[in-house]
């Protein structure tokens, strides 16, 4: 069923899924201003995620090796696989 949906479709199910827990209102949150970092934040993830390695990652985004650290830095790629590897060993 997921793989059917378009990338859309997919972004506006987790919109729609994650306004839930505040009764469909992100009111005051600046959703329009902060989507380019939210959609490079996603970018970055999938590249180190579908890859083996950081080189591979970079390559995959056709960044530059400062620009490539200075965004996983920016947006605590690192972090959020730890936890998420953490949080796989504790289910």
């Amino acid at each position: 069923m997921l793989s059917s949906l378009s990338l859309e479709e997919v972004i506006a199910l987790k919109l729609e899924l994650a306004t839930r827990s505040v009764s469909n209102r992100l009111y005051g949150f600046p959703l329009w201003h902060a989507m380019s970092d939210i959609i490079r934040d996603a970018v970055l993830k999938y590249a180190v995620s579908a890859t083996r390695t950081k080189m591979e990652a970079m390559r995959f985004l056709g960044l530059k090796e400062n620009s490539f650290h200075e965004l996983m830095k920016k947006y605590e790629i690192d972090d959020y696989f730890s936890n998420k590897s953490e949080e796989n060993i504790n289910s």
